[in-house]
């Protein structure tokens, strides 16, 4: 069963594996294929994407992809059933059985992430909230923040959040990215408080947005880095290697 909070500042030199999966939807891949490159030091999480960092799915995701991303959840059906979350395309097949996990997958709450990162034109980083689909309509998002380095301008970005819809025939897609005055070289703290039929997304302890619409069933965080090879450019050898941190995690429930 799933804690009711979540109080996570990273203390020690790894991750807590009752809490957290730092794979990315291996199911479709593999573990060792989609094992995040991170370390815990200084009360930190430090996700990146080293230049070996192999592709994410190379023969099946039609975009190149590189991700570093940690889960608090995972499910999937046995070796070669189309059972599985947060699917790509038609046609696949789990390729390598993953254990059912519940580490921190709460129904409605306070979540939040405290967070700075360095992206690049061709990476982003995002914190959103995803159904554990053990149902498939179960399968609807929270995205909390979602940031592109090629939406950042001097003092400000483009931040990306509100409701994705997927196989949950009861929502309706409701996403948008408007710039907010802040430098993500900076933490900031990007949260969400979920209730029944209503969301509000907060920046800062500033809500930002109100969406009138809600999953209703266990949700799992999902915090990471990805990189677009596709979008490379000749002036790629000087830039930085993409980057997040994250200095905590919490999770409660609202009165």
């Amino acid at each position: 069963m799933s804690r009711l909070e979540l109080d996570e500042r990273f203390a020690g030199h790894t991750l807590d594996p009752d809490v957290w999966f730092p794979y990315y939807l291996p199911h479709w891949s593999s573990r060792s294929d989609s094992a995040a490159t991170y370390s815990v030091h200084d009360n930190e999480l430090h996700l990146s994407i080293p230049v070996d960092q192999p592709l994410w799915c190379a023969d099946l995701h039609e975009e190149p992809l590189r991700v570093s991303c940690i889960q608090t959840g995972s499910f999937a059906g046995p070796l070669g059933s189309s059972v599985g979350q947060q699917t790509f395309r038609e046609g696949l097949v789990v390729r390598e059985e993953q254990p059912t996990m519940w580490g921190y997958t709460p129904l409605y709450g306070h979540v939040e992430v405290r967070m700075r990162g360095v992206v690049t034109a061709r990476s982003m980083f995002a914190f959103w909230m995803s159904g554990i689909e053990d149902q498939p309509e179960r399968s609807g998002e929270i995205c909390v923040a979602e940031i592109f380095g090629d939406a950042v301008r001097d003092g400000s970005a483009d931040i990306g959040m509100g409701v994705r819809r997927l196989r949950d025939p009861a929502l309706v897609g409701e996403f948008s990215a408007d710039p907010l005055n802040i430098d993500l070289a900076d933490p900031h703290t990007y949260g969400v408080d979920w209730q029944p039929g209503s969301l509000e997304f907060i920046v800062d302890g500033e809500v930002v947005r109100r969406a009138d619409q809600a999953p209703d069933y266990p949700m799992q965080l999902m915090i990471g880095v990805f990189d677009f090879p596709a979008k490379a450019g000749a002036e790629d050898e000087n830039l930085p290697i993409p980057e997040l941190v994250v200095s905590h995690v919490r999770g409660r429930p609202i009165a």
